[in-house]
């Protein structure tokens, strides 16, 4: 317990808001989306993907994080300065990618609509939009919501907690499953790695101390430990929810295709946790849309000045854009699967990228990157990429 606490020691605020900006990120509709339906396939195994996806996040995001805390660029730019044109390439990538996230994130407002007020998901999702807009461009409520998100963190773990402990998992079962699985899934490893620290979600704490001026050498230990924990938290939030599910489910619990998640809920607490689970679902799509536009408009909006001249209104077009094919395609719960799929198919290009800088004298100002440190970079993105191409075959044949 002791080691828990001084993981998060000494901490500022910078550095606990980056590592909860990664986490809270991760943790939205994809999440509990993802996680219950990938339980429901690998029952207790899913333990194993836990386990096997965070060892690949802390891989990849301690990589990314220390390298532009040393470089002090963003990962477009750095990209720029190994081989230039390259930044446009993964500044499209992290954009198409924070897309299918967006278009994750309505999707999961219209499935909170639905619990909630039993409208359609298509109705949920297109009020929801518009909701996000006066958000965004009403300063002072934003600044509200971002307060009540932090709030709503807390909240969803401890919400989940207490289903879990109603559900009552059989915890030996799990347990021993999780080190020895009966059955390994490249698609679920991908998808959990992608919907944690895939597309913008690897870069969006990096950038967050980036601009605050948490760089260098020198803070490379408190980079290391906001990184790490950011990766904790939402791999406690992960397990706790697995746990939630594996407990209802071997209780016999049928879940609802069209919204998997809230059965598990409704399941273990009745009607009040079903509504709970509504709040809390369509508060994080909500803070999640903003933010994912918010930080995927940023990798683009340093090329030309009407990009940031603009920003609000490329911002905009980007959460309509988004809310429109939604509404357009609707299946909110193959949607969340495949955004977390995409971004996990984005992670091994992105993070090359930042690895080859690490090689690069000048741009690393004289500072001696670790080897192991490379090599374990170097690993995630072959296991990533060996994985994303079994995972696009099975997610075909889905």
């Amino acid at each position: 317990m002791k080691k828990f606490k001084k993981l998060f020691e000494p901490f500022n605020g910078v550095l606990l808001g980056a590592a909860f900006l990664m986490a809270n990120s991760s943790i939205g509709p994809g999440f509990l989306t993802q996680t219950t339906v990938f339980t429901q396939k690998l029952m207790a195994s899913f333990g194993f993907v836990i386990i096997v996806s965070s060892l690949i996040d802390i891989g990849a995001q301690l990589n990314a994080w220390r390298i532009i805390a040393i470089t002090e660029l963003r990962a477009q730019d750095l990209a720029n300065k190994i081989l230039p044109g390259t930044g446009y390439f993964l500044s499209l990538l992290i954009v198409l990618g924070g897309f299918a996230f967006n278009i994750g994130n309505i999707a999961g407002c219209g499935l909170a609509g639905n619990v909630l007020f039993e409208m359609s998901f298509e109705q949920g999702a297109i009020i929801s939009g518009i909701a996000a807009l006066i958000l965004f461009w009403v300063k002072e409520i934003g600044k509200m919501i971002d307060n009540f998100a932090k709030i709503l963190g807390v909240l969803k773990i401890a919400l989940t907690l207490f289903i879990a402990y109603n559900a009552h998992p059989p915890l030996a079962t799990a347990i021993t499953h999780t080190f020895l699985p009966n059955e390994i899934s490249s698609i679920a490893i991908v998808t959990i790695v992608g919907g944690t620290v895939g597309g913008y979600l690897m870069f969006s704490g990096a950038h967050r101390l980036l601009d605050a001026g948490v760089v260098g050498e020198k803070r490379i230990k408190e980079v290391n430990k906001s990184a790490v924990s950011g990766i904790i938290i939402s791999g406690l939030m992960r397990f706790i929810l697995f746990l939630a599910a594996f407990g209802v489910l071997s209780q016999g619990a049928l879940l609802d295709e069209s919204n998997p998640p809230a059965s598990v809920f409704e399941f273990a607490a009745g009607n009040i946790g079903l509504k709970i689970f509504g709040i809390v679902l369509w508060s994080a799509a909500l803070s999640s849309v903003v933010g994912a536009a918010y930080t995927s408009v940023s990798f683009f909006k340093t090329f030309h000045p009407l990009f940031e001249k603009y920003e609000r209104v490329c911002i905009s077009i980007f959460i309509l854009i988004s809310t429109a094919i939604f509404v357009g395609i609707g299946k909110p719960v193959k949607l969340l699967l495949a955004a977390g799929a995409i971004n996990g198919l984005v992670l091994p290009i992105a993070l090359a990228f930042i690895l080859v800088a690490a090689r690069n004298k000048i741009v690393m100002k004289g500072y001696n990157y670790p080897v192991w440190m490379l090599v374990t970079g170097w690993i995630v993105v072959v296991i990533m990429g060996w994985m994303c191409i079994q995972a696009f075959k099975d997610f075909l044949a889905l």
